[in-house]
């Protein structure tokens, strides 16, 4: 045990009955970057909230040893008297607040009582240039990039003298560039002796950054291996339990009839209404075909959706038609009378309502479809429909009460999906649709879409990951700086094209 930094013993922790954990075990190595993988709801944060005293010892059943020291963590501080942080997917920091005053948030330094700022912003101007960030500590944090926020975790985490350092899906806002300073900051904090958890279901990245791989499964830990020894296939298999051979389920869908069609679209900036967000973009779908848009963050692709879809407070200039009809729409609610619905980017911010239940969630939007007598709600329909929905979309929830807030990425997906699919839809606008989501959900979610454009559902599918985008669309329409840059037929496309196309070239 003398080689390892952390070792966690057969922990147990259940909720409501429901075994999250399953007599795991974890080992990690002093000064390794070790990846945590697993399906979503497989019980990866559990682990990591149960290590980093979120869930206070008590809460669960086993044993946590660090550095040979068994420890009974009972809260997030204690955890971090032992040198354990952990830096969650949705950031902890206040916005509003200067960088310095998040990275020592109640942890200032002080003497005698009386905080010490000058000791303070010396100790950040440190931090900052170990993490290579160029910025002044005294820039309030809403001002700086994702990349750049979480850079600043990571100062936090080490002004608190961290030396296992959790990191939960770090990348799955960032753009490459931001992705690859992360890689060199992990690489560089590896050097200094600081060990690493990273969880994350990009696999390239785990090859590319982590010494060694444990995958969990349904609460109970599958192996662990070093990462040069597998292959991203073994760690599939790992994952979901069987064989994927072809992770993007690709089909030819019928592509005869245009049902959806945008001309000369112009959505301009809501606080600089001279500044264009899009530039005059047209383009068309098909019944039952799979439009893709690609282009790199910032392209204007989710702000030409959201605009059409109706989310977009600005000045609007252009036409949506719908099977020839031309369209007039206000607000999202008009979009969903015409049968076209949008799955957003942010499905925590604007797909789910957290504090409600799994039902809820699927029927609040088509609450007019289940008004009985005597203004009521029929119960018994509603229910029917959601359990429908449930077993169909094979979501995995303790029960339809549950709170969708205590499901997994994958699963709360899936939820946002049987939503507008209750309701009888023409087009369907997928905005990074399998962000967060692990391998086993993703092919779920791709089978999802072949099966509601043959249908004849068209499907519009923004997504950031060009392998999908090329392993999903019939076809590709490439943004750049707000405007159409090409249009692909997807047949023999590859991503240099595409990427060629997206940072402003000509089409190859």
């Amino acid at each position: 045990m003398d080689d390892f930094i952390l070792e966690m013993k057969n922990i147990v922790k259940d909720f409501s009955g429901v075994k999250a954990l399953n007599n795991v075990s974890f080992q990690v190595k002093r000064g390794e970057i070790h990846a945590l993988c697993g399906e979503n709801g497989a019980g990866k944060s559990t682990l990591m909230k149960v290590l980093s005293g979120v869930y206070p010892h008590g809460a669960y059943q086993g044993e946590i040893f660090v550095n040979n020291e068994q420890l009974t963590i009972k809260s997030i501080a204690d955890a971090e008297q032992a040198g354990i942080a952990i830096i969650h997917q949705e950031l902890a920091l206040f916005k509003e607040l200067p960088v310095y005053e998040n990275i020592f948030m109640g942890n200032e330094i002080n003497s005698q009582g009386i905080i010490n700022v000058p000791a303070m912003l010396q100790r950040t101007q440190e931090l900052l240039q170990e993490m290579k960030l160029d910025v002044s500590p005294y820039i309030p944090v809403k001002t700086l990039g994702t990349g750049q926020q979480q850079l600043v975790e990571i100062a936090k985490a080490l002004s608190k003298h961290a030396k296992l350092l959790i990191l939960d899906e770090p990348t799955a806002s960032l753009s490459e560039g931001e992705v690859d300073i992360l890689m060199d900051i992990l690489k560089q904090l590896r050097a200094k002796g600081v060990t690493c958890i990273y969880i994350s279901h990009k696999l390239d990245e785990v090859f590319r950054i982590a010494d060694t791989v444990t995958v969990i499964r349904d609460g109970q830990s599958i192996g662990t291996e070093a990462t040069n020894g597998l292959t991203k296939d073994d760690i599939i298999r790992m994952m979901v339990g069987r064989e994927i051979t072809d992770l993007y389920p690709k089909e030819e869908h019928a592509t005869k009839e245009e049902v959806f069609v945008v001309k000369n679209y112009t959505v301009y900036d809501v606080s600089n209404p001279t500044k264009k967000l899009v530039d005059n973009a047209s383009f068309s779908v098909k019944k039952g075909e799979v439009l893709g848009f690609a282009g790199l963050v910032g392209a204007g692709r989710t702000e030409l959706v959201s605009a059409i879809y109706g989310f977009h407070d600005g000045k609007l200039i252009g036409e949506v038609l719908l099977e020839g009809k031309k369209l007039k729409i206000n607000h999202p609610n008009d979009s969903l009378d015409h049968g076209i619905a949008m799955v957003p980017e942010d499905r925590k911010r604007h797909g789910i309502i957290a504090l409600m239940s799994v039902k809820q969630n699927m029927t609040l939007a088509n609450i007019e479809n289940y008004r009985g007598k005597l203004d009521c709600i029929d119960d018994c329909k509603e229910l029917s429909d959601a359990n429908t929905y449930m077993a169909k979309l094979k979501i995995k929830a303790p029960g339809l009460d549950a709170l969708i807030k205590n499901l997994s990425g994958g699963n709360q997906q899936k939820v946002v999906l049987a939503k507008y699919l209750l309701r009888k839809l023409k087009v369907l606008i997928l905005d990074e649709p399998t962000r967060g989501i692990d391998v086993g959900a993703k092919y779920e979610i791709y089978n999802l879409i072949n099966q509601l454009a043959a249908q004849g559902i068209a499907i519009i599918m923004i997504s950031s990951d060009l392998p999908e985008i090329l392993g999903m669309a019939d076809r590709i329409i490439v943004m750049n700086e707000g405007k159409i840059k090409g249009e692909f037929i997807n047949k023999n496309l590859n991503q240099e094209q595409i990427m060629h196309c997206a940072v402003g070239g000509a089409t190859l």
